[in-house]
């Protein structure tokens, strides 16, 4: 009993000391990493960022603004929308990556990752506050460095400042960097793609100060950018083109190359798109749509949209069914969505687009014709801007689709097109090939279109919103339970938390 006694104690501490030897490696999962260099940080935010884009287009985006109607599953197109939390949820799950990146490179005001993550910060958080208002900014993200669970809600308009802020911050980074950015998927990287980032910089400043110059006087903000191209360099080309292009392998194909045919058959050519470039000759409508199958098979095929926001059995019958209205275009297929005889689409021919030239040349002739800025004229932005967008497509669609891109001879001429007519005519005109220019751009036809109301949009005979087009996204249900009390302050603020409820930008 005393040997017992006595060893009892050392045989414990042995035990004790063995477990606690080597503790922390062996608890350490090596397959998991605590660090994280920016160049990996960077691809996966671009990644998931623009993935978003081609999603919110699809569900929304092209719905709302009538590029695409529903024939089958028609809430969307009825305006029932409910919550749409994608683009919450990927701008604050991407925002934890970039401010790894922000504490990586810290306080290295020459390092191009800092701005380069400075400006994908402007842009998700600008496609947040437009789709929803006031949002969580300036506390965002806290929660880790600061212990902020609950952050407030900034107004748009402080949320706009800080956007504009960072981006011309992030040109004059990149004006001294020396940085060679590495993981960059969007423009490839390396020094040539330091001025490409500049250029985006700056054209997304033209872009939210046109949005907001109904809000504020922007003429002295646009005016110093177009008139010092030497240190606020623009896109001048599509070159410059803020546009991912996919891989002809998974996993980074086109999203939605691996839809089902019944989910992507949801979706039809809109009749309002189809009028619109049909009256103007416009050969860009066989990118967007193809020839209904009852054409082709009658031997004359031709594009035949649906109106938009019929009810579920008049939209699946109309024009006498399925076979009667045109499918979406070839380009944006998934893999089974051919038509008979056809083989399957080029996986990597579409893109996502964040911003483009022919979008810039837009903005640029509306600004001119409203006398934002001084430099240039609106008609050569305007027609810059059609001719962008033509070239564009030439260079995107593949040449086995056989679809016919040269713009007809009379087109920039005819009265439709022509720069001619009353201010309020002209800006119409711009309006209208912005409208066509920005297909498949996330939400941005929609955000130009609560702007200017321009081109028209009529809510559909079946529409569940009171005729009225919705002009926003309700906040998302989970904030009523996390950030209750910060979510009722900004609807005090903002109005109602429905989705036609305009936040300041539109007011």
């Amino acid at each position: 009993m005393k040997f017992l006694k006595i060893t009892l104690p050392f045989l414990i501490m042995g035990m004790l000391a063995g477990c606690t030897k080597d503790f922390e490696e062996i608890n350490t999962n090596g397959n998991v990493p605590i660090d994280v260099n920016p160049d990996l940080l960077l691809s996966g935010v671009i990644r998931s960022a623009m993935n978003q884009q081609v999603f919110e287009a699809w569900g929304i985006g092209n719905i709302v603004v009538q590029y695409h109607a529903k024939i089958q599953f028609v809430n969307e197109d009825r305006y029932l929308w409910n919550e749409q939390n994608g683009i919450w949820n990927n701008v604050y799950g991407n925002y934890r990556n970039l401010q790894n990146i922000f504490n990586k490179v810290g306080s290295d005001n020459t390092n191009a990752y800092n701005a380069v993550a400075l400006i994908l910060k402007s842009w998700m958080f600008a496609q947040a506050t437009e789709a929803y208002g006031d949002i969580p900014y300036s506390e965002a993200g806290k929660a880790k460095s600061d212990g902020i669970y609950t952050p407030k809600y900034d107004t748009q308009e402080s949320i706009y400042n800080g956007i504009l802020a960072d981006l011309k911050t992030a040109n004059e980074i990149l004006a001294v960097s020396t940085t060679s950015i590495a993981g960059d998927i969007l423009y490839g990287g390396g020094p040539s793609a330091i001025m490409k980032w500049r250029k985006l910089a700056n054209s997304l400043r033209l872009r939210y100060l046109l949005r907001i110059s109904a809000k504020k006087d922007v003429k002295a903000e646009m005016q110093a950018i177009v008139s010092d191209p030497a240190n606020n360099p623009i896109f001048t080309g599509n070159a410059d083109n803020a546009a991912m292009k996919y891989l002809a392998l998974a996993p980074n194909q086109w999203p939605l190359y691996e839809n089902r045919v019944g989910s992507f058959d949801e979706f039809r050519v809109s009749k309002s798109l189809d009028d619109r470039l049909t009256a103007l000759n416009d050969p860009r409508l066989n990118i967007f749509g193809r020839p209904s199958q009852a054409s082709v098979a009658a031997g004359t095929p031709r594009i035949e949209g649906i109106p938009n926001g019929l009810g579920d059995v008049d939209a699946l019958n109309y024009n006498g069914g399925p076979q009667g209205v045109s499918r979406v275009g070839y380009t944006f297929a998934c893999l089974v969505c051919n038509d008979n005889g056809q083989a399957p689409p080029v996986p990597d021919a579409p893109q996502a687009l964040l911003m483009t030239y022919a979008e810039l040349q837009f903005l640029l002739a509306e600004a001119r014709e409203k006398e934002l800025i001084t430099t240039g004229t609106a008609e050569t932005y305007y027609l810059n801007g059609i001719n962008a967008n033509f070239e564009y497509w030439r260079g995107v669609v593949p040449a086995q689709y056989n679809i016919n891109l040269a713009m007809p001879a009379d087109y920039l001429t005819q009265s439709g097109v022509a720069y001619t007519g009353t201010p309020q005519e002209k800006l119409a005109k711009i309006a209208l090939q912005k409208w066509v220019a920005l297909y498949f751009n996330g939400l941005e036809g929609w955000f130009e279109w609560r702007r200017t109301r321009m081109p028209e949009v009529i809510p559909g005979p079946a529409n569940l919103n009171d005729n009225k087009v919705p002009v926003r996204y309700i906040y998302p249900q989970s904030e009523q339970a996390l950030n209750a009390t910060n979510r009722n302050e900004a609807v005090a603020r903002q109005g109602e938390d429905t989705q036609n409820t305009a936040t300041w930008v539109n007011k």
